[in-house]
């Protein structure tokens, strides 16, 4: 795994696991759920560690989703220069890159 890689996977899993270092979206669909559905889907978002080369083909930990009753959810992180106008030029990189996590049901994506 190449350094930016490592880098990479752990500023996306503190994000994810903390919700601090960067901005969190919900879909209009996960924030049109009852409360304690949003609230537990959030819980399962920072537990997710079930990366697999499918859901995280380049080990950046930047993808995954899951199910809650008959709801399947999916999460993605994205990173954008800290203008948020464009994209990251090295998201290995957190004093040049804002992380966007968005939270959404699969249907939504």
């Amino acid at each position: 795994m190449a350094p930016e890689t490592g880098r990479m996977r752990a500023l996306n899993d503190a994000f994810r696991q903390t919700l601090q270092g960067g901005r969190v979206l919900m879909t209009v669909g996960v924030s049109a759920l009852p409360a304690d559905a949003v609230v537990r889907a959030v819980a399962m978002m920072q537990q997710f560690n079930a990366f697999t080369p499918d859901n995280d083909p380049h080990g950046e930990h930047d993808f995954g989703n899951f199910e809650i009753g008959d709801q399947r959810f999916f999460w993605k992180i994205d990173y954008y220069d800290k203008s948020m106008k464009v994209g990251s030029d090295d998201p290995a990189d957190p004093a040049t890159t804002t992380r966007v996590l968005t939270l959404m049901l699969a249907e939504e994506y």
